[in-house]
């Protein structure tokens, strides 16, 4: 009888463990987590959104010296949101009037434009193939096709993310290697890109199947995956493995925040919401202040990247960390109520030693 963790997906990178580390952006990966999770079978993920090609390779070369084993860079395809060029100065001047109350209770300068953007996906991928990493996964579209030509030259794996069965057969007919199917109830962002994600919130039980019934790829669940009852619906419903990304964000080797991780471990499904407040697109996190006084009010938010780079600026170093979380964003899935576990080892010990215990 083929074990539970013998799948499509381990055979086709050769770890032993289907299970992925969510790749966070925003700077919340961290190389000892990346490295911790393939060293003990699983595919550790680090999330390069907000970096520079030299920051990739640099960080690359860290992961490396602490794993022999696979490992996985994301990046974000589509990296400027195309309304950029229709916000001008009276859309700011709308913007600081509905933001500025905020900036003054913090006690904070408010910002002014023009702000740096960030690096862009055509510099990033550069690093992608000097880095050779042994999986480049990727959200918000699909790179060209020279670009996944080039990948597999170099022999690297490419997996690409859907919300939707659309996207899935797009990304196959594509040729990537194999292909996340993200349900509505991940936190952070939802990566959809033929339709508005409004229009792809499918829910992870109810997506899985329907992917994997109209892909040959492997399909890897995620999206409310924190235990080893996900692990296994996730696997009866078609799945060739899991990506979880809430129960790893909480660990102590992330890079998110000490405050951030308290309030994981506080807050419940319903806590959760999705907002563009943080960076202009869709985004599963805990409410906060923000999220309930902007609710609804879409229409006044820049553009991503920019409304990212601005609420950036809204943190007071002065104050506590307690106070600036009330205004930050705090990415969480929706079964953030399943957490136990702190230190990531013992969270992916724990799932292995769960499903041996399955019948």
């Amino acid at each position: 009888m083929k074990s539970w963790n013998r799948t499509k997906f381990t055979e086709l990178l050769g770890i032993e463990y289907p299970i992925i580390q969510g790749p966070f952006g925003g700077g919340l990966s961290s190389v000892e987590l990346t490295a911790m999770v393939s060293n003990t079978g699983g595919l550790g993920s680090f999330g390069g959104q907000p970096f520079s090609a030299d920051e990739l390779v640099e960080t690359a070369h860290a992961i490396r010296s602490q794993t022999s084993k696979p490992f996985n860079i994301n990046l974000w395809v589509e990296d400027r949101d195309p309304e950029l060029i229709e916000f001008d100065a009276s859309s700011f001047h709308r913007w600081k009037n509905q933001f500025q109350p905020y900036f003054e209770e913090l006690k904070l300068p408010f910002p002014e434009l023009p702000l740096d953007l960030g690096p862009r996906f055509e510099d990033q991928i550069e690093a992608i193939f000097e880095i050779r990493p042994s999986v480049f996964s990727f959200v918000y579209g699909i790179p060209s096709s020279d670009i996944l030509e080039k990948c597999r030259k170099l022999g690297i794996r490419t997996i690409g993310a859907a919300t939707n069965v659309e996207e899935a057969i797009a990304l196959e007919n594509a040729g990537v290697d194999a292909i996340v199917a993200t349900g509505f109830e991940a936190g952070g962002h939802r990566v959809s890109f033929l339709r508005k994600p409004e229009e792809s919130l499918m829910g992870t039980m109810s997506l899985i199947p329907q992917v994997t019934d109209a892909v040959q790829v492997p399909v890897i669940a995620a999206g409310g995956i924190a235990d080893a009852r996900g692990i296994k619906a996730s696997l009866i419903l078609g799945a060739s493995g899991v990506q979880m990304g809430t129960a790893f964000l909480a660990t102590r080797q992330s890079n998110a925040s000490k405050e951030h991780k308290e309030l994981l471990f506080k807050s419940n499904g319903v806590d959760t919401t999705l907002t563009r407040v943080f960076s202009g697109r869709l985004a599963r996190g805990l409410k906060n202040k923000l999220t309930d006084g902007l609710a609804g009010k879409n229409s006044i938010l820049a553009p991503y990247p920019l409304q990212g780079k601005l609420m950036g600026k809204l943190k007071n170093p002065d104050l506590s960390e307690k106070i600036n979380q009330a205004f930050r964003s705090s990415w969480a899935g929706q079964s953030v109520s399943l957490l136990k576990h702190k230190d990531a080892a013992v969270l992916f010990s724990s799932l292995i030693r769960e499903m041996g215990e399955f019948s």
